[in-house]
C-alpha cells in the first residue's frame, strides 16, 4: 500500500507530506484548496501524463514522492516535472522510464475517476475478473495451448520441405559416415600419434646419440677412465677419502646410464611402414578436426548430434504422423475446452453484470445497466459497457463522460470483484449525489477498505464520516501566492471538519452535533458489517 506521500510544487502546492494507514482515508477541504491535486499526485506516481503547468508559478520543477510497502518489500517511487515540460523518473533511487512506471502502476494503484489509469478499464482485466467472478477455472484451456504450440514448433523443426529433408539427410550420412570411418577410440589420440612419429622420424639419430653416449659412459669410455685414475690417485690418502666415496658413486651412475641408453637404443627401430602409416591417420584427424571441431572431442561430439539429427529426418515419417496424430487430439481438445469456457463466461457475464447493477442502485444510478459482453472462440472478448442512465445504449467504460458516474461504476465493481491492485483511489464518486445515497457510498467505501487501502477525495460529510483517517487540505496566502497544506486531523479535529462541511460554520453547536451523529452512525453501520 502507499505509506508515504511527498508533494513539492504541484499547483497550489507548496509543500505536503503525508504518511498513510491502511483501511479508508478521506481527503476534505474547500474548494480549490488543492484536493484533486493530490489525486494529480498519485497519478503521476503511477505513470499519468505530465504537464508543465503543473508545475506551481515560481517554482522551477514539481516533485512527487511516494513510498509502497509490500510486507517487508517497500519500493520508493520519484517524480520530477520540470518547467520546460521534461518529466524523469526514479524507482528506488535509479533512473527509470514512465512506460515502466506506467506498467508497475497498475499493480500499485487504482485511480477511480477521470483518470485513464485504471485496472478494469482494460479488456485482459474486464476478463479475468469475469473469470474469478464466475469461478471459470481457464488453467486446462491454458495447458492445452501450450502443448499446441509445442507440438507444432516439432512439427516445424523437422522440415516441412522434402527437397530440403533429402539433402540435409544425404550431407548428414556423409559427414557421419566420415567420422565412423576413422574409427576414433581415443580423444587424445592425435597427441599420442604425434609421439610415435617423433620417435620413429628420428629413429637414426636416436640410436646414434645413444651409442655416442655408451662408448662415452662405458667401462671402456674415456669419462670412465678418467674417473678411474682419479680413483687410483686419492687411493689410500685420507684427506680425500669422502672425495673417493663420491668419485666410487660417481663411476657406479655412468655405468647405469650407458645401459639404459644401450637399452633403449635397441629399442628403437627403423620402421618406414609405420611411420607412413602414421603420417596418413595425423593427416586424417586434422581434416576431420578442420571441418568438425577444434579438437577429437568436438569431433565426435559433432558426430553424436548428427548422427541424432539423421535419425530424427530418417524417421520422419513415422514422427510426423506421431506428432499430426497429438496435434488433432490436442485440436479436438481445444474445440471443447474452448467450448466449456465460452459457456462458462456467457452464463457468468449477466450474473456479474446483475450484481453490480444491485450495487448501482444504492449509489444513485438505478437508471443504469451494467453489460458484459463475450465473444471469440473462448469468449476471450471480454467487454463491460455501461448505460447510466435509461434508455440510452451501453458504452465502453473509457466513454462514460461523468467522472462521478465512473467513479460509482468502479465502485460497485470492486464490491462485487474483491480483487485488484492493493490501493484503491476514488475521486469525484460522490459528485451530484447526496443524502442517502451518501451513506450508501460511504458504507460501500468503508466495505471496500477492509480488503484494501482506500483513499477518498470528497465534499460530503456522509462519506467522510466512514473514515478511519481524515486529511484536510487548507489554504492560506502567503506573500500573494495561494499555498496548499495537509494535516491529518484527530478526532476533535474531525468533527470540527465535518461540521464545515455540513454547514459552513465548523464552529456552529448544532452542526458539531450533527457531526457527532454521523461518526456514531457510520461507525454502527461499520460495525454492523463487520
Amino acid at each position: 500500500m502507499l505509506t508515504e506521500l511527498l508533494v513539492r510544487d504541484l499547483g497550489v502546492i507548496d509543500e505536503l507530506s503525508l504518511v498513510l494507514d491502511g483501511g479508508m482515508t478521506v481527503v476534505t477541504g474547500e474548494t480549490g484548496a488543492g484536493k484533486t491535486l493530490i489525486v494529480g499526485a498519485i497519478d503521476l506516481l503511477t505513470g499519468g501524463r505530465a504537464d508543465a503547468s503543473l508545475v506551481r508559478p515560481g517554482a522551477t520543477e514539481a516533485e512527487i514522492q511516494g513510498r509502497f510497502e509490500f510486507g517487508d518489500d517497500e519500493l520508493v517511487v520519484r517524480r520530477v516535472i520540470s518547467r520546460e515540460g521534461r518529466s524523469r523518473v526514479y524507482v528506488n533511487g535509479h533512473l527509470a522510464t514512465v512506460s515502466a512506471l506506467a506498467e508497475q502502476g497498475v499493480d500499485l494503484i487504482d485511480l477511480h475517476g477521470q483518470h485513464a489509469h485504471q485496472s478494469l478499464l482494460k479488456t485482459a482485466v474486464q476478463r479475468s475478473a469475469l473469470d474469478r467472478f464466475g469461478g471459470i477455472d481457464t488453467a486446462p484451456l491454458a495447458s492445452v495451448l501450450d502443448e499446441l504450440r509445442a507440438v507444432e514448433s516439432s512439427l516445424a523443426e523437422l522440415g516441412g520441405d522434402e527437397r530440403a529433408r533429402a539433402r540435409e539427410i544425404d550431407l548428414l550420412r556423409h559427414q557421419v559416415a566420415e567420422i565412423d570411418t576413422a574409427g576414433i577410440e581415443d580423444p587424445n589420440e592425435d597427441r599420442r600419434l604425434d609421439d610415435e612419429e617423433s620417435l620413429l622420424a628420428d629413429a637414426s639419430a636416436h640410436r646414434d646419440a645413444a651409442g655416442t653416449t655408451v662408448a662415452l659412459l662405458d667401462a671402456d669410455g674415456a669419462a670412465a677412465e678418467a674417473i678411474s685414475s682419479a680413483l687410483a690417485a686419492l687411493d689410500g690418502r685420507s684427506p680425500f677419502t669422502d672425495l673417493a666415496s663420491r668419485l666410487q658413486g660417481l663411476s657406479a651412475e655412468l655405468a647405469d646410464v650407458a645401459s639404459e641408453a644401450r637399452s633403449r637404443a635397441e629399442s628403437i627401430d627403423d620402421d618406414p611402414a609405420r611411420l607412413e602409416q602414421l603420417r596418413e591417420r595425423r593427416a586424417m584427424l586434422r581434416e576431420l578436426r578442420r571441418k568438425y571441431g577444434e579438437s577429437l572431442d568436438d569431433v565426435l561430439a559433432f558426430q553424436a548430434e548428427s548422427s541424432e539429427r539423421l535419425s530424427e529426418l530418417v524417421s520422419f515419417d513415422e514422427r510426423a504422423a506421431a506428432l499430426d496424430e497429438q496435434r488433432s487430439a490436442l485440436l479436438a481438445d481445444l474445440t471443447r475446452l474452448r467450448a466449456e469456457v465460452l459457456a462458462d463466461r456467457t452464463e457468468a457475464a449477466p450474473r456479474l453484470a446483475a450484481a453490480v447493477e444491485e450495487h448501482l442502485v444504492g449509489l444513485a444510478m438505478a437508471g443504469a445497466r451494467l453489460e458484459v459482453s463475450v465473444a471469440g472462440e473462448a469468449g476471450d472478448e471480454v467487454a463491460f459497457r455501461l448505460a447510466a442512465n435509461a434508455g440510452h445504449d451501453p458504452q465502453p467504460l473509457t466513454r462514460v463522460a461523468s467522472g462521478g458516474e465512473l467513479a460509482r461504476t468502479m465502485l460497485a465493481l470492486r464490491l462485487v470483484l474483491s480483487a485488484g491492485p492493493p490501493t484503491l483511489v476514488f475521486d469525484e464518486v460522490d459528485a451530484g449525489i447526496g443524502g442517502d445515497v451518501a451513506n450508501t457510498v460511504g458504507g460501500s467505501l468503508a466495505d471496500l477498505a477492509v480488503t484494501h487501502q482506500v483513499l477518498v477525495v470528497t465534499h460530503l460529510a456522509q462519506v467522510a464520516a466512514f473514515a478511519d483517517q481524515h486529511v484536510a487540505i487548507t489554504k492560506r496566502d502567503v506573500e500573494g501566492r495561494t499555498v496548499s497544506e495537509a494535516t491529518v486531523l484527530d478526532d476533535d479535529a474531525r468533527v470540527t471538519e465535518l461540521s464545515r462541511m455540513l454547514s459552513g460554520s465548523p464552529d456552529s453547536a448544532s452542526a458539531r452535533q450533527h457531526a457527532d451523529e454521523l461518526r456514531a452512525a457510520a461507525g454502527a453501520v461499520r460495525r454492523r458489517s463487520s
